[in-house]
């Protein structure tokens, strides 16, 4: 039976960046468990825990996949404090509303990194524009702000932002990708690892004939196996041919399919 930390901060990370942040913030609070969210959390009792975190990407406007529902299956203690911070490539979107409308948070804060999504834009695409390692040490910087509050037990002054227009998008979004997925497709170049299979949050990629992978209907959007094929030969159609990968350098695709990380 696993005996519950100090700290628990609950991530959804689909190429990395959460997690790297997560881990960031963890060393600084110390006796943390990272439980992550990709499918649903191996721990959802958090009451023995004195602060809990959520640490998560904006996609499509709102929270990723079914985290949403994740977060109404926790149970945190009254008095422990609460915070979150999310990833954004364009704008924050109402992921932080969501989970502060469920768990009250005490302090929220939010970082733009480069979008994963490169069926839509570029991940060079940013505002300001920045180059990967230059976008890697600001979510550092801005995990060192984020602990420091947190240890602190700074309250925000005011909840996040609602952003009507953005649920109505990420509740179009999410179907899309249904149709998106028949556009995925496999080159020469890919090697047969698996490594998309295995990173697959709901299990809709199964390695057949060949080696190759296949790809069923339930995709969520994440493009963890477009962001995290070692070989880049998973693609979109024809216009992620061309556009460079962007999955977090810190952190390796085994990690993202644990079900809870520790740190000291």
């Amino acid at each position: 039976e696993h005996s519950m930390s100090e700290n628990i901060i609950f991530c959804y990370s689909g190429a990395g960046h959460c997690l790297s942040m997560a881990k960031s913030i963890a060393k600084v609070l110390g006796d943390t468990d990272i439980v992550m969210m990709r499918r649903f959390p191996a721990v959802t009792d958090a009451r023995g825990a004195k602060r809990a975190g959520f640490i998560f990407s904006c996609m499509a406007g709102g929270l990723p996949g079914d985290m949403e529902s994740y977060v109404k299956a926790i149970q945190i203690a009254p008095d422990a404090y609460t915070f979150a911070v999310e990833q954004y490539a364009g704008y924050l979107g109402c992921g932080l509303r969501k989970i502060d409308e469920i768990v009250h948070l005490d302090y929220w804060n939010g970082v733009s990194n480069h979008s994963t999504a490169i069926w839509l834009m570029p991940h060079t695409l940013t505002f300001p524009p920045t180059t990967p390692e230059n976008a890697q040490k600001r979510i550092d910087k801005k995990a060192a702000e984020v602990a420091a509050a947190v240890l602190a037990g700074k309250l925000s002054e005011k909840r996040p932002p609602r952003e009507a227009a953005f649920e109505l998008m990420s509740k179009g979004l999410g179907k899309t990708h249904v149709k998106r997925v028949k556009t995925f497709t496999v080159n020469r170049d890919c090697i047969g690892c698996g490594t998309c299979a295995k990173v697959c949050p709901r299990g809709n990629i199964e390695m057949v004939v060949g080696n190759r992978p296949s790809f069923g209907s339930n995709c969520m959007g994440c493009l963890s196996c477009v962001q995290l094929c070692p070989k880049a030969a998973i693609n979109i159609g024809k216009v992620t041919e061309k556009r460079e990968r962007f999955p977090n350098p810190k952190v390796k695709p085994a990690e993202l399919t644990e079900k809870i990380i520790h740190i000291d």
